[in-house]
């Protein structure tokens, strides 16, 4: 059977190669090389992509707006003006927001253990970790749920998100604080919540709220933890109080950390990385050190085939072992999807290098979707 994966031309260089995506147009050499020049391509996607669903194509910066500063997009939103999650927006001079503390756009569903969680080779549901304070039996909680609680909106614009729906706002339930906890009383087979999406940032507020009525209403005894899948790039005294959540019950924070290059990064998702980076460091800081045995922090990066190469994972690696080398990290092997569909599953060799470039530097590395290894269309 023929290849779907076509051979598309650096639109910078002209070079032409299979592994160039389309929507990015231009190869990761001139990403790293010609930033300026070179992010022109993509940002055209993002901004094609964004308007599609009724999204700004960036985040607005009305001077003398209205500010919004619950995550690095930083709106400042002029009359009439929509947030750049799609969340929020100036009416007649104020803020108008679809969420607060009490009500979230999300929708929730059980999730069994011992499923695809990325932090699940090292934390309590899948290991027993921290037993018997953090977990429920010596050993992976067979039988046992993970709560999952998927938001619509997002800080990012991934070009290759596999939850892109989330950008169907007008999709999304309105959810009561109350409504997740009664779920969870209601049901001893669930030992934690993951808030994810989309990404949490955007609600941020809503999300300590009602992960701290649980933990309030729960049993004493009752094993409840709070983890948070995410790009990071929260603001920080929220991000904090997430990590305070996460540290009480047992649970994690995992960072997607999507590329280093600040081109690169900015090609495949729409945004900067530095709060994303800053974040890491700030979870690190306050909380790593204090329960090392069940580690509250973790990264991820999916290894987009091309983009994401040996070279942007070890000066990831590298970042993490700046501040301790046993911080968990996994590589993910990456499937085509919304509008990176044109591109391959993360060749067997990429993976490999990837594998050696952050086992350089870090002793805790881990391959996610290794069910995907192998079936890669191209290799290069």
């Amino acid at each position: 059977m023929p290849s779907r994966v076509g051979e598309k031309t650096c639109k910078l260089c002209g070079r032409r190669s299979k592994i160039i995506s389309e929507s990015i147009g231009v190869c990761v050499d001139c990403l790293r090389n010609k930033p300026d020049e070179a992010l022109k391509h993509a940002e055209e996607t993002h901004r094609g992509s964004r308007i599609r669903f009724g999204l700004p194509p960036g985040p607005p910066t009305t001077p003398g707006g209205i500010r919004c500063s619950i995550c690095s997009a930083a709106c400042s939103l002029g009359e009439g003006e929509l947030s750049y999650c799609g969340l929020r927006r100036n009416v007649r001079g104020r803020l108008v927001s679809k969420v607060d503390t009490e009500h979230g756009l999300l929708h929730y569903y059980l999730d069994a253990h011992v499923t695809n969680c990325c932090a699940a080779w090292f934390c309590p549901a899948g290991t027993g970790a921290g037993y018997p304070k953090y977990a429920v039996r010596n050993g992976p909680e067979y039988g046992y749920y993970n709560l999952a609680l998927f938001f619509y909106g997002c800080s990012f614009d991934c070009l290759y998100c596999q939850n892109w729906t989330h950008k169907l706002i007008q999709e999304g339930r309105l959810v009561s604080a109350d409504e997740p906890a009664e779920y969870t009383l209601n049901d001893a087979r669930i030992t934690c919540w993951c808030w994810f999406g989309g990404s949490p940032e955007p609600q941020l507020p809503f999300a300590i709220n009602a992960s701290k009525k649980i933990l309030e209403l729960k049993p004493q005894n009752r094993i409840t933890r709070i983890c948070f899948e995410w790009n990071g790039c929260g603001e920080r005294s929220l991000v904090k109080r997430a990590g305070e959540l996460a540290f009480e019950s047992g649970g994690n924070i995992k960072f997607d950390l999507k590329a280093y290059t600040p081109s690169v990064h900015k090609a495949l998702t729409g945004r900067d990385n530095r709060q994303s980076l800053e974040n890491f460091e700030l979870i690190y800081r306050e909380f790593y050190e204090e329960r090392k045995g069940v580690p509250i922090l973790n990264a991820t990066t999916p290894l987009v085939p091309h983009y994401v190469d040996e070279y942007e994972v070890e000066k990831i690696a590298e970042f993490i072992a700046s501040l301790n080398p046993e911080i968990p990290y996994s590589l993910l092997i990456f499937h085509p999807d919304y509008l990176m569909s044109d591109t391959t599953i993360t060749p067997r060799r990429q993976v490999e290098k990837c594998l050696q470039a952050a086992k350089k530097h870090l002793k805790r590395v881990n391959i996610g979707n290794i069910q995907l290894l192998g079936l890669a269309e191209i290799e290069y």
